[in-house]
């Protein structure tokens, strides 16, 4: 996804209970040199993880890295796009797409 969308730089991270975490993720970029990070949540809801844990995590590596700016977008819910495709999953389960 990140080549499609022309970022030749990404790294994937984790939460919990998958490695690389957010904060080794982040670790691997700026080496590369990178100054700019958009965390892309991969939630559907706006829940704990995203109220709570994420925000401390990006909290502390604004400490660490000063110099990196980084963004959060939103969760996944209430995008346009998403009712398409829990339409689209719909109909290729009734096998009517």
């Amino acid at each position: 996804m990140a080549v499609l969308g022309g970022y030749e730089t990404y790294e994937t991270a984790f939460l919990e209970a998958a490695q690389p975490d957010l904060k080794e993720a982040v670790a691997r970029l700026v080496p590369q040199g990178v100054t700019r990070i958009i965390v892309l949540p991969y939630f559907l809801t706006l829940g704990i993880h995203l109220k709570r844990d994420l925000p401390r995590i990006v909290g502390e590596l604004n400490l660490i890295y000063p110099s990196v700016e980084i963004h959060v977008t939103e969760p996944l819910d209430g995008h346009p796009a998403l009712k398409e495709i829990l339409l689209d999953r719909a109909r290729k389960a009734l096998g009517t797409a």
